[in-house]
């Protein structure tokens, strides 16, 4: 019995999850990022956003979209003034045609230029000496209406689209932030079921070795060398040992669930994870790694987005508080002729021109909205300057705890070590102590089932550390790019497109 329980114990506790069968999936931690980041729901949700805010962003460059304009119109009136009342003579008919095609575009310096060709034909019998009864008269005409204190400038012009240039940068860190989240999880889940299973052949090895006992102790019972309560002992800790069984196939179950849902893997195979936890040490630098993390974190470059846009609207703000002053100028050929042809002729020599500039202002008394406004815009700024200082402190907080995080797992680790290799040498000397009667059979299991806890914290242990370095990874930011994932507003933009073109 010495040599057959012993063999058990050591080829128990050193099993291994077993190869992939038929109906299991073998998949590596890199294989279930590449899923996670392509085929995950919240991950999917997320990169509309960024398409919405490209989007958004178009919208707002349609200001310099050219403006084309055609008006046109015919009037026709038949008049008769009192002095042809009197006279009896002739009423008056009037025809008019107006036909007048234009285009205006916004200039990035706040103004407006335009041009138009104004057409009007005129049909009267209104003139005495009947010298034109019917005429052409065309004008080409170019205008333009430039701010000169107020609304002046690129900045004030193009207000919307830059905010939503740093929308979009917004949406692109909340994205990265989603997938690095993302990441993170798939790590910690995927490592959690190899733990889970690695627990699970632990329970079984134990299970194995309480059966086996009770069926030694049986033998020894009908021998008379053991008295029968030994055999009740035995078979407690056989039920015991299935209980816990059963609890570890249901978690391994359910962590199966878990991570395809999380992968969005369709197949309702059992999951291997071909990746071991790594044992490595992890190089840790304390101050370079919050240097990193304040620079990489896409939840800092979030804000720090939100914080120019707040102070591009507040400088804009303090141009609103200023008076209105538009220079308004326009410049004209002019044309005139019975002939439509000779009438171009005319436009076209320059020899008939007209020009004005004018100046307009206006300016509230007290000007209270725009001061308002301002005042209000400030405000934002500050408090957008306070969330940055407040999520940079939590940010560098969050990667110290972290390497602790790392430093202390790892020397569980080694502990933990240390207590399965006493555990393990602890039973090999109860079973010796057993075979010759003095430890009973519920002192072997007692003292198998500590090296079965002592196995699991081992286990538990690998893991938490590696959780501890993914975490690390995350607090610094710096996990997308271990994990070769490059994000850009590509993304984005391709979702965008797509929907454009359908």
């Amino acid at each position: 019995m010495k040599v057959s329980i012993v063999t058990i114990v050591l080829a128990a506790f050193c099993a291994v999850p077993a190869l992939a069968q038929e109906g299991v999936l073998r998949l590596s931690l890199k294989e279930a990022i590449r899923q996670a980041v392509e085929k995950n729901l919240d991950v999917k949700a997320e990169l509309y956003n960024p398409a919405i805010a490209e989007g958004d962003v178009r919208k707002n460059l349609g200001i310099y979209d050219t403006l084309l304009t055609l008006s046109t119109g015919f009037d026709y009136s038949i008049t008769q003034p009192a002095s042809a009342f009197l006279s009896g003579a002739e009423i008056n008919r009037l025809k008019r045609f107006n036909l007048t095609p234009g285009a205006s575009q916004l200039l990035s310096t706040g103004g407006t230029v335009g041009l138009s060709f104004d057409n009007l034909y005129t049909n009267t019998n209104a003139d005495p000496a009947r010298f034109m009864s019917h005429y052409w008269q065309s004008d080409a005409t170019v205008t333009l209406s430039q701010p000169l204190l107020k609304n002046r400038g690129k900045e004030n012009t193009e207000l919307n689209i830059t905010v939503a240039k740093y929308n979009k940068d917004g949406s692109l860190e909340r994205f990265r932030t989603r997938l690095l989240d993302t990441v993170a999880r798939v790590r910690i889940e995927y490592n959690r079921l190899h733990t889970l299973r690695a627990e699970l052949e632990v329970r079984k090895s134990s299970l194995q070795l309480a059966r086996k006992i009770l069926g030694d102790t049986q033998g020894r019972i009908k021998a008379g060398v053991l008295p029968a309560m030994e055999s009740l002992n035995a078979e407690f800790g056989v039920a015991g040992r299935e209980k816990d069984l059963i609890d570890a196939e249901r978690a391994v179950m359910n962590q199966n669930d878990a991570l395809r849902v999380l992968l969005q893997i369709p197949v309702q195979e059992e999951i291997i994870p071909v990746d071991v936890p790594s044992k490595e040490p992890f190089q840790v630098k304390a101050d370079e790694m919050v240097r990193r993390a304040l620079a990489e974190r896409p939840e800092i470059r979030e804000q720090q987005a939100n914080l120019r846009s707040s102070e591009l609207q507040s400088r804009v703000a303090r141009n609103q508080t200023l008076p209105d002053l538009n220079l308004n100028a326009s410049a004209s050929l002019n044309g005139l002729d019975m002939n439509y042809n000779r009438n171009l002729e005319k436009v076209g020599s320059g020899d008939y021109p007209a020009w004005g500039v004018a100046l307009q202002f206006s300016y509230p008394l007290g000007n209270n909205a725009a001061e308002s406004e301002y005042v209000r815009s400030r405000l934002r700024v500050d408090q957008t300057k306070t969330q940055v200082r407040s999520l940079e402190a939590n940010v560098a907080n969050e990667v110290k705890t972290a390497i602790r995080g790392v430093e202390a797992t790892y020397k569980q680790i080694e502990v933990t070590d240390r207590g399965s290799a006493f555990a393990e040498e602890r039973l090999r000397s109860f079973i010796k102590r057993n075979e010759v009667g003095l430890a009973t059979t519920r002192d072997v299991l007692d003292v198998e089932n500590d090296l079965a806890a002592a196995r699991n914290g081992q286990i538990q242990a690998l893991a938490g550390y590696n959780d501890a370095i993914t975490q690390l990874l995350r607090a610094t930011g710096e996990l997308l790019e271990r994990e070769g994932i490059n994000v850009t507003e590509q993304e984005g933009n391709s979702l965008y497109e797509q929907y454009r073109k359908k």
